[in-house]
């Protein structure tokens, strides 16, 4: 069996609230943003892990955290995004 069979992984979710939650749209598609960046400096997180944002208990965006360094944090949803698109 394969290594990476045999090893559990821990993957946690960073929820945050949607009407708090500031980001930056790098992609978009039909005006929701798809892929964001977001401030996450919090050593509990890191790459890999999910990112959830909630307005109530509506899901605005539900997608794994790609990338992160300097107390940045980049992920991407690009099948259900509810968030707007921002223009900087």
């Amino acid at each position: 069996m394969p290594d990476s069979q045999r090893t559990a992984t821990h993957v946690q979710t960073y929820v945050v609230d949607a009407e708090t939650f500031s980001f930056e749209t790098l992609e978009h598609e039909n005006g929701q943003a798809t892929v964001i960046r977001f401030g996450l400096d919090d050593p509990r997180y890191q790459a890999g892990d999910v990112l959830l944002v909630l307005s109530g208990t509506d899901i605005h965006f539900h997608g794994m955290i790609g990338k992160m360094g300097d107390g940045m944090a980049i992920a991407s949803d690009t099948r259900g995004s509810l968030l707007p698109a921002t223009v900087q």
